[in-house]
């Protein structure tokens, strides 16, 4: 039975509306310009904890070095990671990169058709599985995000915010109503449109309601409790900048120092990055830069010191992190490999990168695991 509030004449108003709007106002984003599942599937793991505007160049630039699942499983995972680099949450990249070699080893180099069999996947939970069987390939099953949770606590007026308590049941009810909404005659759009309305409209702070196709469903217009951010923590940190002349097949070129974590690491495992000094005071004229990065729920002010050759030894924090290997890397080279979001970042700013990629993120966006 439907629940009391959503009967049919409702649902299907709600439907109707919310499509119309979505075929009006849609955002023109690369994957929805695609009815592949690979290519829906690599968008709906970038999107994961990260802001469209930074997905899109990124998106781009993955499908143009990957285009089909085949290619992804091919790959070396150095590889993959390099061309995900600035995205964060490298763990993404990783499950992403061994589910296609499991597609490719077990299932002819075809995903599943369906959100049950997707989910057997690896790093492929409900939402990811719903929103590809649904967009590819039309399967009527819902998909509740961030954004769709936000815009039902608005719609039936219910206390929002994880950190507040009963997220579990917060979650299970937001699903249970998306499942009562979807509209089996196009599923894929409905969620989108669901998902659209939160990151356009229903926004977290000054919601655009007098523009809202359903709000005079909705019971708050905007007004409802909502759990309060977490404080941001600062830290001051400091890394070399160590450049030095080489040699490589008889031609003179730079090379710059670079550690790589360990793979037995839990954050950025087989990442390269700078190497972290002892020291965060760095005298005036030995900085060449600073800027911020943000890493979860820590703002980084970071500087970064030049270094020569001779003193980087001594002056760097051996084993910051167990097990790091330290190596020259020549400058040519450095662009395709796995660096971290803030190495890339640094390396950009300084145009030490031969091929520097456009800078996407924003220190608020730098997100790294």
């Amino acid at each position: 039975m439907t629940k009391k509030g959503w009967e049919a004449e409702k649902i299907e108003r709600v439907r109707e509306r919310l499509l119309a709007w979505y075929d009006r106002c849609r955002r023109d984003l690369p994957w929805r310009r695609s009815h592949d599942p690979y290519a829906i599937w690599v968008s709906e793991i970038m999107l994961q904890q990260t802001r469209v505007e930074v997905v899109v160049e990124r998106y781009q630039a993955f499908m143009a070095r990957f285009p089909t699942l085949i290619s992804l499983a091919l790959a070396p995972e150095q590889d993959v990671l390099a061309t995900w680099s600035g995205l964060g949450y490298y763990r993404r990249a990783r499950m992403l990169h061994k589910a296609a070699q499991f597609v490719a080893d077990h299932c002819q180099g075809n995903l599943p058709q369906n959100a049950g069999k997707l989910r057997l996947l690896p790093g492929i939970g409900a939402y990811t599985a719903a929103a590809v069987a649904s967009i590819a390939h039309g399967e009527p099953v819902a998909v509740v995000d961030g954004n769709v949770e936000r815009v039902f606590c608005r719609l039936e007026g219910w206390k929002a915010g994880s950190r507040s308590g009963g997220s579990g049941l917060l979650r299970r009810k937001c699903e249970e109503l998306a499942a009562k909404l979807v509209d089996p005659n196009r599923p894929g759009d409905f969620n989108q449109a669901l998902m659209e309305l939160g990151a356009t409209l229903c926004l977290p702070r000054n919601p655009q309601c007098k523009l809202c196709p359903i709000e005079a469903e909705c019971r708050t217009q905007g007004e409802h409790q909502t759990a309060p951010r977490p404080q941001m923590q600062s830290r001051e940190v400091a890394y070399a900048l160590s450049i030095r002349s080489g040699r490589l097949a008889g031609q003179s070129q730079r090379e710059v120092l670079l550690v790589q974590r360990p793979d037995a690491q839990t954050v950025m495992p087989g990442m390269w990055e700078l190497p972290m000094l002892r020291d965060t005071v760095v005298p005036e004229k030995e900085l060449c830069l600073t800027l911020r990065h943000a890493i979860m729920q820590v703002n980084y002010h970071v500087r970064i010191r030049t270094v020569s050759e001779n003193d980087v030894e001594a002056m760097i924090v051996s084993g910051a992190v167990p097990g790091e290997e330290r190596h020259w890397v020549p400058l040519g080279e450095v662009s395709e490999m796995a660096l971290t979001g803030l190495a890339r970042k640094v390396l950009t700013r300084l145009h030490l990168l031969s091929a520097a990629p456009l800078e996407f993120m924003t220190p608020q966006a730098d997100n790294e695991l």
